[in-house]
C-alpha cells in the first residue's frame, strides 16, 4: 500500500526560542524567507505525499493562516504588479491538502501521533517532525518511502551522531540489511552514553503502519511524563519488523538556536541572488 498521509505533530511550546516564540510558533521561524515547517511541507509534497494533518496546539493559528489563501495580500501584491511574489504566494495554499486536529494537553510525541488517528485510518502513514529541515538531492521522506514500498514494515530516519551528542536523542540496535537498511532490535530513548546500544541516532522522519495506534492506545507515559513515540515502535517491533533507513543529505537540527544559525547560513549560500556577496561579507567578518 502507498503511503499518501503524512502528519506534522506542531503542538510544542517551542521554549528553547523563547522569547520569539511566546507569541509565535516556533514552527514559523524564517529560514532566509520561508518558516522552518514550509520547507518540511514542501519534503513531504516532493516525496509524494498528498494529504497532511498539523497536531496543533494553543497558539498555533499562524500556521493555518500560513497555508491559507490570503485574499487581501494577493489582491495587494496583484495591484502592485509583483507577479513573481504573487505566485509563490499562491503557491503555497495550493500545495496539497491540509487538515487540522488540536492536541489539548502536551502528552508528549506519541500523545500527537495518537490524535491523528482517525485521519490515518487503516492505512501507513508518514511522521515529519518541524525541528529537523533536511538539505538532499533526494527528498529524505522519499528515501523513507522507497524502503517501505521495498520491505512493508515500518521505516525510521537514521543519523549517525557523535557518541558525546547521543543523549539527547532515541537511538537503535540494528542489524545491517544492506549498507544503508537496517532491521531495528532496540531502541532506547534519550539513553546516557554508555548506555546507548550504537551512535545511530532516530532523526525526526518516520514512516509507521497504523498498528502503531494499538500500542500507543496502551503505552504508560514515559521520560518527562509524556508517551513516548519510541516506546510505542519498540513494542511494535516485537509484532512485525521495523527498518532504519541511514539517509543520505545535511541534517540541521533547527530545534537548537546554534543548529538554526547553521541552516541560515549553509541555505543562504545556497542562494544563487545574494551567495557572493553574502560569501564575501562571510569571510571579512571572519578575518
Amino acid at each position: 500500500m502507498k503511503v499518501k498521509k503524512a502528519v506534522f505533530p506542531v503542538a510544542g511550546l517551542g521554549t528553547r526560542f523563547l522569547p520569539a516564540t511566546k507569541s509565535s510558533p516556533k514552527e514559523m521561524l524564517p529560514l532566509i524567507d520561508k518558516p522552518l515547517v514550509q520547507y518540511v511541507v514542501e519534503e513531504a509534497v516532493a516525496s509524494g505525499i498528498k494529504q497532511i494533518l498539523f497536531v496543533t496546539g494553543r497558539g498555533k493559528r499562524a500556521i493555518e493562516d500560513h497555508f491559507d489563501i490570503s485574499i487581501e495580500l494577493e489582491t495587494h501584491l496583484e495591484a502592485k504588479g509583483k507577479n513573481k511574489t504573487l505566485q509563490a504566494v499562491r503557491e503555497i495554499a495550493d500545495l496539497l491538502d491540509i487538515f487540522y486536529v488540536r492536541q489539548k494537553k502536551a502528552l508528549g510525541l506519541g500523545h500527537a501521533i495518537l490524535c491523528a488517528k482517525d485521519f490515518v485510518g487503516n492505512e501507513p502513514f508518514a511522521v515529519l517532525l518541524g525541528d529537523d529541515i533536511i538539505d538532499s538531492e533526494r527528498p529524505c521522506l522519499r528515501q523513507l518511502l522507497d524502503t517501505f514500498d521495498a520491505y512493508q514494515g515500518s521505516v525510521l530516519a537514521l543519523e549517525k551522531v557523535p557518541m558525546e551528542n547521543i543523549s539527547s536523542y532515541g537511538c537503535v540496535r540494528a542489524k545491517a540489511v544492506s549498507e544503508r537498511i537496517f532491521e531495528v532490535e532496540d531502541m532506547v530513548e534519550k539513553p546516557k552514553r554508555e548506555e546507548a546500544p550504537s551512535d545511530m541516532a532516530i532523526i525526526g522522519r518516520y514512516v509507521l503502519t497504523p498498528r502503531i495506534f494499538g500500542f500507543l492506545e496502551q503505552q504508560e507515559p514515559g521520560k518527562g511524563g509524556e508517551i513516548q513515540l519510541t516506546d510505542a515502535i519498540l513494542k511494535l517491533s516485537r509484532e512485525e519488523k521495523v527498518y532504519g533507513c541511514l539517509f543520505e543529505g545535511l541534517r540541521h537540527d533547527c530545534g537548537d538556536k546554534l543548529g538554526f544559525l547553521k541552516a541560515t547560513v549553509d541555505m543562504a549560500l545556497k542562494r544563487k541572488e545574494f551567495k557572493k556577496e553574502f560569501e564575501e561579507y562571510l569571510r571579512q567578518r571572519l578575518g
